[in-house]
């Protein structure tokens, strides 16, 4: 099997990384670099890392992560206490929020002209969601969003120091919202004072358990969704016909949002790491040895999609690797429908149209980012009533 050291996409946000890895994936199924890392790129290996756990476990990271980096059994105890935030219950009570804070964005939006759409609307959207699911201050927008942004820059230099930096920044700055949430009288019922009120087996949560669940969910939703939103609104924007269906067809926003984002990935990649030997399409991976599995591949794989850039809303949404797959699927993957339904439904609605401006190209966003830096749209809105 050939090498390929250069796997991850190259530094340039006018090239788009999935041409090299579509280029990766049909030259070499499973490329190591020199530091002894595997990169997956083809779906039927990827599914194979998300279910064989005992092969292929999620202790690849150096710090603990609750409950990403955990392996059966303790993993199921954390995901038992995890899931009842994002039941069908739950979510049904933000909705409204969803919805509100969908039309509020859309609204300061500019009337008409060019705008980028991941400064006006994908990363406000994302922090304005995340604040309100968690019950925190809007005063937290601005923090977050300026923490992301050194996370991403941390992660993309490569330096451990670095990423332990970013990592006590973020464990200051929620040490001092959650002590504000202890001292609340009455308790509150949001979902930040119910985790302080969450038990494992009698015990109560540690504190970095509690901050560590919370690192999860918030990279989550501000990386992810606003990564989503951006690719949502520039596939639209340069598919006019399918812009036209969903306008007529609402109903159909969810479905086809899945579809573009399975298309283009808004999560580049995740890690496992090897309990034991393993052969994965005929490269010998040692045990203890660190993979990579690109999403941003899988869900494009030939031999699962056909042409991977044919959109089709009668897609097979159990093949959609979107969100995961086995014990590790996404919890928060119905809020993230939901939420991304209701924006996307909402710029449809106050629009009559957004198209690419010439002269203005959207900017890629580099590993380990998905989508764009940019969006430049020129939008056409429809008047207020």
């Amino acid at each position: 099997m050939p090498l390929h050291h250069s796997w991850t996409a190259p530094v340039d946000a006018t090239t788009d990384p999935l041409v090299h890895y579509d280029a990766q994936r049909r030259l070499c199924p499973v490329a190591r670099d020199d530091d002894l890392q595997y990169a997956v790129f083809r779906h039927a290996d990827a599914l194979r890392l998300l279910l064989e756990h005992d092969t292929f476990s999620n202790q690849a990271s150096r710090h603990r992560s609750v409950p990403n980096s955990m392996d059966p059994p303790e993993h199921g105890v954390y995901r038992r206490l995890i899931e009842p935030y994002f039941s069908a219950e739950r979510l049904a009570q933000f909705l409204p929020a969803c919805r509100r804070i969908s039309a509020q964005c859309i609204a300061a939006l500019p009337q008409d002209g060019v705008a980028d759409l991941m400064s006006t609307l994908a990363h406000p959207f994302a922090l304005r969601m995340q604040c309100a699911f968690m019950g925190w201050p809007d005063s937290l927008h601005e923090p977050l969003r300026q923490w992301v942004q050194r996370k991403n820059e941390a992660t993309r230099s490569g330096n451990p120091q670095a990423t332990a930096q970013v990592a006590q920044e973020f464990e200051a700055l929620l040490g001092r919202v959650l002590a504000v949430f202890r001292h609340a009288d009455p308790p509150g019922q949001d979902a930040t004072s119910r985790l302080l009120r969450e038990t494992v087996n009698g015990t109560p949560l540690q504190e970095a358990e509690i901050t560590s669940i919370l690192r999860n969910w918030t990279v989550g939703e501000l990386g992810t969704i606003a990564a989503s939103v951006g690719i949502i609104a520039h596939y639209l924007a340069t598919h006019p016909d399918l812009q036209k269906h969903l306008r007529r067809h609402p109903g159909d926003v969810r479905r086809a949002n899945d579809e573009i984002l399975r298309i283009r990935a808004p999560l580049m990649a995740n890690r496992r790491k090897t309990t034991r030997e393993a052969d994965v399409s005929g490269t010998r991976v040692p045990a203890g040895a660190r993979l990579t599995l690109l999403w941003a591949s899988a869900n494009r794989d030939e031999a699962v999609f056909g042409d991977p850039d044919e959109f089709r809303l009668d897609r097979d949404p159990a093949l959609n690797l979107l969100y995961g797959a086995g014990i590790h699927a996404c919890p928060g993957a119905e809020l993230a429908r939901m939420e991304l339904e209701s924006i996307i439904q909402a710029l449809l609605a106050a629009t009559d149209s957004f198209l690419p401006e010439p002269g203005h190209r959207p900017r890629y966003a580099t590993y380990p980012e998905g989508g764009f830096e940019t969006v430049p749209l020129r939008l056409q809105r429809t008047p207020s009533p």
